[in-house]
């Protein structure tokens, strides 16, 4: 187990956990505001689940993390790498059936606590697309902060992408101040 929460436990994917990983690309919605489509199988299998299992192999403390509730398998939260070696990205995608239910704010703020308590990073970050409204409403109630839009080019652009990126973040000495209020 990585991490738990009052309704959540976060844990390692394996080998054998591609269903879920395809279930979970497979549904339009949730991938929305990511590729609008879903992940074809064999990528699942050939890219998006060796990418996960290579985090944890180079930084056993970071990576993609199975969510599940008392029911099972809810989707997944991450801390990722960064350029930077005291900051961390910050993220999460859930099954449709686990959205409203506070479990993405829950989880992402359990996340932020562990990157500053226990794994001693000095900041975290996370971004979306600026139209992708409830993720950013995550966002502040995880208590990160917006800080700035920025444009990236897309070969093949999703509806909204005109707008922007938008990257939201805060500090240990924000995060210390605000958990001790």
């Amino acid at each position: 187990m990585y991490l738990e929460t009052q309704r959540l436990r976060l844990g390692r994917f394996t080998r054998g956990d591609v269903e879920l990983l395809v279930d979970l690309d497979s549904d339009p919605e949730v991938m929305r505001f990511l590729t609008a489509q879903a992940t074809p199988r064999d990528e699942v299998e050939s890219v998006v689940l060796p990418a996960i299992l290579k985090v944890y192999a180079e930084r056993p403390e970071l990576g993609t993390f199975k969510a599940e509730d008392a029911e099972g398998f809810v989707g997944w939260f991450g801390l990722q790498p960064t350029a930077d070696p005291r900051t961390v990205n910050v993220g999460y995608r859930l099954k449709r059936t686990a959205w409203g239910k506070g479990y993405a704010t829950e989880g992402t703020r359990a996340l932020i606590a562990h990157a500053f308590t226990e794994l001693g990073m000095e900041r975290v970050e996370a971004d979306t697309m600026a139209v992708n409204h409830r993720s950013r409403d995550v966002m502040r109630r995880s208590g990160l902060r917006f800080e700035k839009v920025y444009h990236e080019h897309f070969d093949d652009p999703l509806p909204g992408t005109e707008f922007g990126e938008v990257l939201y973040a805060v500090d240990r000495a924000t995060w210390d101040a605000e958990a001790h209020e």
